[in-house]
């Protein structure tokens, strides 16, 4: 998925903030943005699911739709 590196980078800069012992600000401004690129690697990886899954022939078992109801249930919230 093409935001994985983008949340490892996101990490490694938030890292490399609290071993420097930097102030609360950098902190504030990079939990966002590793906010957005774990929402839009989620994204990604549901919409990959639900086309493998539920595109099943003739149907998707009533399993496979529950499973992905589940995962979407635990997204939203």
């Amino acid at each position: 998925a093409g935001d994985t590196p983008r949340v490892a980078c996101q990490s490694e800069a938030l890292e490399r903030a609290v071993e420097a012992g930097s102030d609360c600000a950098p902190f504030l401004q990079q939990l966002p943005a590793m906010r957005g690129a774990v929402h839009g690697l989620m994204a990604d990886l549901l919409d990959s699911h639900v086309r493998e899954t539920l595109a099943e022939k003739p149907a998707p078992s009533q399993q496979a739709v529950d499973e992905t109801l589940a995962l979407l249930r635990s997204y939203l919230k």
